[in-house]
């Protein structure tokens, strides 16, 4: 096991780093006035701040591919994720509340929020620009929905069901809303969507640590349908030399470690398995791990080896520096599997 940075550095880290290891690692209240000045700094800080104008224009860009990390509504996943746990009695940023607010008026009956998109008739799409789902998109909405206290509206949870009985005995496929015709991604129609399965966990992982002792939350996490994303995802692993579902592989450039956790790269599903008790005991996920600590520094920091351009000014958008941020989110994962 890798040597873990000291807490004097993640507290005179980030502002992001400060909370988040307040919060996660030092298990500090929400409601302490360390953490509440923690939130404070963070909400406050020009790198949040760029990501709140963006959600406060929801839904921004029309959606045409759900690989960039400039896409709206993976800053509202990201900013979910550094404000998850922060207690109702601190409000919701008006930028979020107002994004959440035009989310909820183009949520179906069926508990799924749309974005708008455009899908070439060549793929099987429509060709023009529709408000519509894909199940690479629609879990990151409506775990943003639960991380911002949304976890109890019944809409909500009846997003979360529609989506879980979408999953087959491999784990979540590749689906769209019935707005975009027959388009499919580019794999066969008996394999997982491996972003698809990996970002359904994480919305389940995050509706029971939003909801602790919900009877639902906690039936929809131990469900067959996530054990089966969950064995997707090892699996996939297991095999990474000669299975790529859908085009996601596991190779090198999966490997490099990278932040935040916007697509599908080996921290952010070491993150998300740990997440869950099926997963952090099995040798797969355990051999994942290795791979992740591997990467240490002697003195337990880590250096980010694959950056994305939208978040050069934040602490992992740099690769010739230790990343505070990196070291939280292993560290994290590592808290789990020692609970396994």
């Amino acid at each position: 096991m890798a040597v873990s940075p000291s807490v004097e550095g993640f507290l005179s880290g980030p502002p992001w780093v400060r909370y988040r290891h307040l919060l996660d690692l030092a298990g500090v209240p929400p409601d302490a006035q360390e953490v509440r000045s923690a939130r404070g700094d963070l909400l406050a800080a020009p790198e949040v701040r760029a990501l709140l104008a963006d959600v406060a224009a929801w839904p921004g860009t029309v959606l045409a591919s759900h690989r960039s990390p400039s896409q709206t509504f993976h800053s509202l996943g990201f900013l979910a994720e550094l404000l998850a746990g922060s207690g109702p009695g601190d409000g919701i940023d008006p930028a979020i509340g107002a994004a959440i607010a035009r989310i909820r008026e183009r949520t179906d009956a069926d508990g799924i929020p749309r974005l708008p998109m455009t899908y070439p008739e060549h793929f099987g799409g429509p060709g023009v620009e529709t408000w519509a789902w894909a199940l690479c998109d629609a879990p990151i909405l409506l775990r943003a929905r639960v991380r911002f206290g949304g976890a109890s509206e019944p809409l909500v949870r009846r997003g979360i069901r529609t989506l879980v009985a979408m999953a087959e005995p491999f784990g979540w496929p590749c689906r769209v809303a019935p707005e975009l015709g027959s388009f499919r991604g580019p794999g066969r129609k008996a394999d997982p969507c491996p972003f698809a399965t990996l970002i359904l966990l994480e919305l389940l992982a995050a509706f029971r640590e939003e909801a602790p002792g919900d009877p639902e939350a906690e039936a929809l996490a131990e469900g067959s349908e996530a054990a089966a994303g969950v064995e997707a995802l090892l699996d996939c692993w297991e095999k990474s030399g000669d299975r790529h579902p859908y085009m996601f592989f596991m190779g090198k450039d999966f490997r490099k470690l990278k932040a935040p956790g916007l697509w599908y790269d080996i921290l952010h599903v070491a993150d998300v398995l740990s997440r869950f008790p099926k997963a952090r005991g099995d040798p797969r996920f355990r051999d994942m791990l290795s791979v992740v600590r591997s990467k240490a520094r002697p003195d337990g920091t880590f250096v980010p080896e694959s950056v994305y351009q939208p978040y050069k000014a934040w602490d992992f958008g740099q690769k010739k520096e230790p990343s505070p941020w990196l070291a939280v989110a292993v560290e994290r994962i590592e808290a789990r599997a020692a609970g396994a």
